[in-house]
């Protein structure tokens, strides 16, 4: 065994014990959070210390085109230098042969981090934590649906079919039965993550018809992204094992709830090591009211990253299982921010604004430096809310156009993030949009064909 493999992690070691690597796949996310790279022979792998690839994968739209992002050199699609990072080297457990995968850092030919690069965003953001004495810590949740197959755009999403023979019912949030409806499905996905080293903290059914949520532990954020960009590609091939597919669109279904990805946030003083969200008699510390008061103040400049598609303004419905504002409550899932009952070890707080079909990287980089703002300039939140938050008006953007605006505007943000993402990003994003702008619905030529 070379001295590059002896170094993996125990899990990856564990998947080729006694078996001959084949493979390896050189990753790296671009903006929508897909996978990019190639894969190589292990033995060109061992030989090689990075990869090239060119920096406009950053500037490509969800749909394969292109945002005129590459600023005053001119779109010449320059290599960008991929370094891997072994500590996220883990199985491929569904491929045909024996393969791993490796997630890179994208770095200028000097060693510099591509500052448009998602996970060196989301370092970037961590690292400002860092210079203050505090380590972030994060807890996703992934919402997402199991679905029939759907190979034409034209036709609706409809849920899979149960093991029962019916298709799967919605409304059963909690329900083991209905659970039970996807055993095969998840029994996949627990053996995909079992192999590739990931720990599940529970899987339960949500209120949509096949929607499923998954939590993970808490722990460093960068290293919870990687899992998250695992997770999504793992729920997906285990999906297509039983000829369904798992989508994270963040409201697939009409009529039926949307997925989030909810982000429970804690912060360790490293000095202490405690919580630095509890004081000493277990109290509530104004860097826990500070981080409530980012959120509230920034998060709609921020939705633009959190809810990156014209679809994922469709979730934020009212009694539909999503936020419209930014109220925050204690124990209160009708509240855009949420503080779970904890003990004061474990006191955090509950980000429900952002949707599944976000980039991991960015939404939790983006979340992060809001509360970052808050405890920067010692803001104060607004009164607890008690209550049903849904009774009040809705305090975030309603469309993609007017989130960007905010998200364009916000100098502060732009501080945190990195501006020359930030450039990047709604460059690309305002793309994306006015190409949606582009397309006519059926809802359009249904209602306005003939009637207007």
């Amino acid at each position: 065994m070379s001295d590059w493999m002896e170094e993996l992690p125990e899990a990856a070691r564990s998947y080729l014990d006694g078996r001959r690597l084949d493979e390896v796949e050189c990753v790296i996310a671009d903006l929508p959070g897909i996978a990019r790279g190639k894969a190589v022979p292990a033995s060109k792998f061992a030989r090689q210390s990075h990869f090239y690839l060119p920096d406009s994968i950053f500037y490509q739209t969800i749909t394969g085109d292109w945002g005129e992002a590459a600023g005053d050199g001119g779109f010449v699609e320059r290599d960008m230098t991929l370094v891997p990072d072994m500590s996220t080297a883990t199985a491929a457990p569904w491929t045909g042969d024996w393969t791993l995968q490796v997630i890179h850092d994208a770095q200028e030919r000097d060693g510099t981090p591509i500052p448009f690069a998602p996970r060196n965003v989301l370092k970037r953001v961590v690292q400002l934590y860092r210079d203050l004495g505090l380590e972030p810590v994060v807890a996703p949740e992934m919402e997402f649906f199991l679905v029939a197959r759907n190979i034409d755009p034209a036709q609706s999403i409809k849920p899979m079919m149960g093991r029962s023979g019916r298709p799967a019912a919605a409304r059963q949030a909690y329900s083991m039965t209905a659970v039970d409806e996807f055993g095969p499905v998840i029994d996949d996905i627990y053996d995909f993550a079992e192999a590739q080293g990931f720990e599940i903290d529970g899987i339960t059914q949500e209120g949509g018809a096949g929607q499923l949520e998954i939590n993970l532990r808490h722990g460093d954020p960068v290293k919870l992204a990687d899992e998250v960009f695992y997770f999504k590609r793992l729920i997906r091939e285990a999906a297509l094992r039983h000829d369904c597919f798992a989508t994270f669109m963040a409201k697939p279904i009409e009529d039926e709830p949307g997925s989030a990805m909810h982000i429970h946030h804690s912060m360790i003083d490293v000095a202490s090591g405690q919580n630095a969200f509890s004081g000493p008699q277990g109290g509530e510390t104004d860097m826990f009211y500070n981080f409530i008061a980012g959120l509230q103040t920034y998060m709609p400049a921020a939705l633009a990253v959190m809810a990156p598609y014209v679809n994922s303004y469709r979730r934020f419905v009212k009694d539909h299982a999503a936020p419209i504002n930014l109220e925050w409550g204690r124990d209160n899932r009708t509240t855009g921010i949420r503080v779970p009952l904890s003990s004061p070890g474990s006191r955090r707080v509950e980000n429900r604004i952002a949707g599944m079909d976000c980039n991991p990287y960015l939404a939790i980089a983006a979340s992060l430096a809001c509360g970052l703002l808050g405890m920067k300039h010692e803001l104060r939140p607004a009164r607890q809310f008690k209550g049903d938050a849904y009774e009040g008006e809705g305090d975030i953007p309603q469309v993609l156009g007017q989130a960007l605006e905010l998200f364009d505007g916000a100098d502060d943000l732009h501080d945190v993030l990195g501006r020359d993402f930030c450039r990047v990003y709604g460059i690309v994003k305002r793309a994306e949009y006015e190409e949606f702008l582009q397309v006519i619905s059926p809802w359009e030529r249904e209602h306005l064909l003939l009637n207007v």
